[in-house]
């Protein structure tokens, strides 16, 4: 097996896999049960808390192993949490609404129905404190159980589950800080406010660099924990603050600058001032999203796990557990409560918006995914430890979670294969267009037109360079009775320029000049470099103020990985594919693209 080094070093690439995370999550589990249930299992409970102390002068915090972990190395997995999902606010999935609808009332039910169903059994007493750790889904052993045992074209799904994911990061985080606070201090709250507003004051000031932020959260981080309020809050709270934003172009050409300068003359002053100016070209949201993730993921998390996962299974614990309202209070709020208010908010919304699901997500796979949403494990695990005092509870508790942890993993096997087995998928590549023609495409042509041509495209690529040939004469030829429509599929491992210029063609698109820049590009489909780019952007007459701002800040990013998701769900083999049809019925054309076989079997169509 890999060592964390090297998970850390291809993650930090972006090569990693959630499955590999999730892996050393369940590995730290595993190894924590075992040496807690092994004849050495009093050096568990020793180890984990001893006393530790950080001391300067005559103050100083002085806490034991397990909670320097919970309050202090969480912190960087809460600020990682938080550095996402201002991320996914400002530039990804939660950016569009209509996207993010459906997951985000998904998560929503899927807070507030385990809820409800814990405090059923645990309706009061001290063990009604604890329905916060019902409310979280681990996004890591989701995403890797995802990959395990989800059906093979779960694109949609996975993007559903990872936005799903985030909302439900926001509310957890929201209990946290609102529920589980106890004995507020007005003194250190307020300095750790001050040290907030010093990460706006270095945000104002443009400060870049990650160690100006590292020294005032750390302030932070101790007037927080000494305020009352736990800790890892601060982490969120920073991360939200820190701002994240596309590159700028002006910074970009400054990097590019440099970069060529040290191209020329090789030396340490030049290489510093690229290396520098790269960095100051990326925010400092994503440059320290992409740092820590890595370490969260693989160092962070797993030693949570072992500090928190090695419950003693003894026959007592076990005994307990089985007649305890905590216990089935937890497994009936992750396991039935995750499935049944996500499952069930999904249908309800797609019933009052039959559009609002994304093509190829199926209410099958949303069981499945909202049967796996029951394993709440890491959060669950950290509330726990926030919501009881009593050791036995605690225990009880964490037999709990972990115990919902496998039924649920077991019971998202199950939707899927029942799934399978009931509408069993296609033998091969799916044939029908996954996504009807509708408003928001681009199309040439009378839109009631009864021939369709959908054509899935890549700028860069030179087949479709020569495909677009074959469009202008398939419309010369059939005239009116002919619709053609263009959706993006940018093949990233091999035309590295295609994605951004059909961010520009998208662009081009929102001041009514798609088609213009869409023949453009085509035309030079060998010189698609940024700089290009954006001149033709220029020669095709856009607004080149209003076209600069929409590039950078990222707008029509998610409507063409909606396309490119659409396609790869589809298992379409490359560029150019071609769907033919009449107009509400296009299928995959698998034969060759040349003009007179197309218009072989569109004419087929008219008879």
């Amino acid at each position: 097996m890999r060592s964390w080094v090297e998970c850390i070093a291809e993650a930090r690439r972006g090569d990693s896999s959630e499955t590999l995370a999730a892996a050393f999550l369940l590995t730290a589990t595993v190894f924590a049960l075992v040496w807690a249930n092994s004849p050495w299992g009093e050096t568990y409970q020793a180890f984990w808390h001893t006393p530790l102390s950080v001391t300067v002068g005559t103050h100083g915090i002085e806490l034991d192993l397990q909670h320097w972990v919970n309050d202090g190395l969480m912190a960087l997995f809460f600020f990682v949490v938080g550095l996402e999902v201002k991320r996914e606010f400002a530039m990804g999935e939660l950016r569009d609404t209509s996207r993010a609808a459906v997951p985000i009332v998904a998560a929503l039910a899927g807070l507030a129905v385990p809820a409800l169903l814990f405090l059923l059994l645990n309706p009061s007493g001290p063990a009604s404190a604890a329905w916060g750790v019902v409310i979280s889904t681990d996004t890591a052993f989701v995403l890797g159980l995802l990959a395990v045992v989800g059906p093979t074209r779960a694109l949609r799904l996975r993007v559903f589950l990872l936005t799903l994911a985030v909302a439900d990061d926001v509310g957890a985080l929201a209990i946290i800080a609102v529920v589980y606070t106890d004995d507020l201090r007005v003194g250190p709250l307020l300095v750790s406010f001050v040290g907030l507003a010093l990460v706006l004051v270095l945000r104002r000031m443009r400060v870049w660099r990650g160690a100006g932020y590292l020294v005032v959260s750390l302030v932070t981080w101790t007037a927080m924990y000494l305020s009352g309020v736990h800790p890892t809050l601060a982490g969120v709270m920073i991360a939200l603050l820190l701002p994240v934003y596309p590159p700028r172009r002006r910074e970009v050409e400054h990097a590019a600058a440099l970069t060529r300068a040290f191209r020329q003359s090789p030396n340490p002053e030049y290489a510093r001032a690229a290396r520098l100016g790269l960095e100051r070209a990326v925010s400092v949201n994503e440059r320290l999203m992409r740092l820590y993730q890595p370490y969260t993921a693989f160092l962070v998390v797993p030693i949570f796990a072992l500090a928190n996962a090695g419950v003693v299974l003894s026959r007592e614990t076990l005994s307990a557990a089985a007649t305890s309202p905590l216990t089935w209070g937890i497994v009936l709020g992750l396991v039935i409560g995750k499935f049944v208010g996500i499952t069930g908010a999904s249908a309800a919304f797609a019933r009052i918006r039959p559009r609002a699901l994304a093509p190829g997500l199926t209410f099958p796979q949303i069981a499945g995914g909202a049967a796996l949403s029951g394993v709440g494990f890491t959060i669950s695990l950290f509330i726990v430890d926030l919501a009881l005092e009593d050791p036995l509870l605690q225990d009880e508790a964490r037999v709990g979670v972990l115990s919902a942890s496998v039924i649920a993993a077991l019971l998202g096997w199950g939707v899927f294969a029942l799934g399978n087995r009931l509408a069993p998928p296609p033998a091969g590549p799916p044939k029908k267009l996954l996504r009807p023609v509708g408003r928001r495409d681009h199309v040439r042509g009378p839109l009631g037109a009864p021939l369709t041509v959908v054509e899935y495209g890549d700028f860069e690529c030179p087949f479709c360079s020569k495909a677009t040939g074959v469009a202008r004469e398939l419309r010369e030829h059939f005239g009116d009775r002919l619709r053609y429509v263009f959706r993006h599929y940018p093949l990233d491992d091999h035309h590295p320029h295609a994605r951004y210029a059909a961010q520009a063609a998208e662009a081009a698109a929102a001041q009514g000049k798609f088609w213009e820049m869409h023949d453009t590009l085509f035309q030079h489909s060998d010189d698609l470099e940024r700089d290009a780019v954006d001149g033709y952007a220029a020669a095709v007459g856009l607004d080149m103020d209003r076209y600069e701002d929409d590039m950078r800040t990222g707008d029509f990013v998610t409507r063409v990985e909606d396309d490119e998701l659409d396609a790869l769900t589809s298992e379409l083999p490359g560029t150019p594919a071609f769907y033919l049809g009449g107009a509400d019925t296009p299928r995959r054309h698998d034969g060759p693209h040349d003009t007179a076989t197309m218009i072989r079997e569109l004419e087929k169509l008219l008879t």
